[in-house]
């Protein structure tokens, strides 16, 4: 009996869907979590949709630098008022996340439900902060915040109040 046990767990298929399943937990206690789930629980659930988010602008273009990098970084610790070690392991923490999404659809619902309009027109315009913090303005990374500011619910002139706000801040 231990044996069959053993080896049912042991074989490739039941411990790779075993570790699937926990994975799939782990993320969807951030990105959906409980209704019943602590404050803080909800808390980093809302942080983390917000940082998946800005980091989904930086992976619009392919890199990372560092100028992005501290955009994401200011952008956070201004809405969520983190300290520096806690916004660098959010920031690692999207990052891993926002390679396994498949869509935003997941975390702006979980902001819909916990975020004012003026909070998601503040997390549109954190996101062209981000897009224009490496002087360069791709694309992908309009594209990428046109669809978020849309899946929020963000208007098309609150956006572009958003955007023009963002880019007179970085002086372009």
């Amino acid at each position: 009996m231990a044996r069959s046990i053993l080896t049912r767990f042991s074989h490739p298929f039941h411990l790779g869907r075993h570790m699937f399943q926990t994975l799939k937990e782990l993320f969807d206690s951030f990105t959906a979590p409980d209704p019943r789930a602590s404050l803080a629980a909800r808390a980093h659930s809302v942080q983390l949709a917000a940082a998946v988010l800005l980091v989904e602008v930086v992976r619009a273009d392919a890199r990372m630098d560092e100028a992005e990098r501290a955009a994401m970084a200011r952008a956070l610790r201004e809405r969520f008022a983190l300290a520096n070690d806690e916004i660098d392991r959010l920031v690692e923490l999207a990052v891993d996340t926002a390679k396994t999404a498949y869509d935003y659809q997941r975390f702006t619902g979980n902001l819909n439900d916990h975020f004012t309009q003026p909070q998601k027109i503040a997390l549109v315009e954190a996101m062209w902060q981000v897009a224009y913090a490496d002087a360069r303005l791709d694309e992908n990374e309009m594209h990428a915040i046109s669809k978020v500011a849309g899946l929020l619910h963000v208007t098309h002139g609150e956006y572009i109040a958003a955007k023009m706000r963002a880019k007179e801040a970085a002086s372009l």
